[in-house]
């Protein structure tokens, strides 16, 4: 039989670190099956549900790519929610530039995002591509090239509000570093 040994708790100050106690730690299992990772991600499991699963981080961004926030809700109400958020956490913006981010993962805004489909690029294009597309979409629908269509000087207009979203976009990521 052991002895018992002498506890290091007595007394101040603390002679053992916080959390170095000597029980079994509860850790929560992932819930994707076959997945033996900590399960430290919490996911609803249906909108407005007070119910999650807990996934690993590999798992929590595969479940959230398929994820549609505004599932269900109609045209005008997802726009109200959409704005709501984005001034509710507009303070957060400041920060972005203190993320590890480069293109393509979450690092661009949504204008952003939109202004890469309208030009017809990746979440990930670097500015030379985006140069490119804008030149190469540009000059076929310029209302110089076609004078007197209205819908391609519509799309000119929306080729050209594109560029100067992500090109504004590109002067801040430089200007911050």
């Amino acid at each position: 039989m052991s002895r018992p040994r002498r506890s290091m708790d007595w007394g101040f100050p603390r002679w053992r670190g916080y959390g170095s106690s000597q029980e079994a730690a509860n850790i929560r299992i992932c819930d994707r099956h076959g997945c033996d990772e900590p399960g430290n991600c919490p996911a609803p499991k249906a909108p407005n549900s007070r119910e999650r699963w807990y996934f690993c981080q590999r798992h929590a961004a595969e479940y959230n790519a398929k994820w549609d926030y505004f599932e269900g809700l109609e045209k005008e109400e997802a726009a109200a929610r959409a704005s709501a958020e984005q001034r509710e956490s507009a303070g957060y913006a400041e920060a972005a530039h203190y993320g590890w981010a480069g293109s393509g993962d979450g690092s661009r805004s949504a204008d952003e995002m939109r202004a890469l489909d309208v030009l017809g690029l990746e979440a990930d294009a670097d500015f030379t591509a985006i140069k490119k597309a804008y030149r190469a979409r540009a000059k076929l629908v310029h209302p110089d090239v076609k004078p007197g269509d209205a819908e391609a000087a519509k799309q000119f207009q929306a080729i050209q509000l594109a560029y100067e979203v992500l090109r504004a976009a590109e002067e801040r990521r430089e200007w911050r570093g």
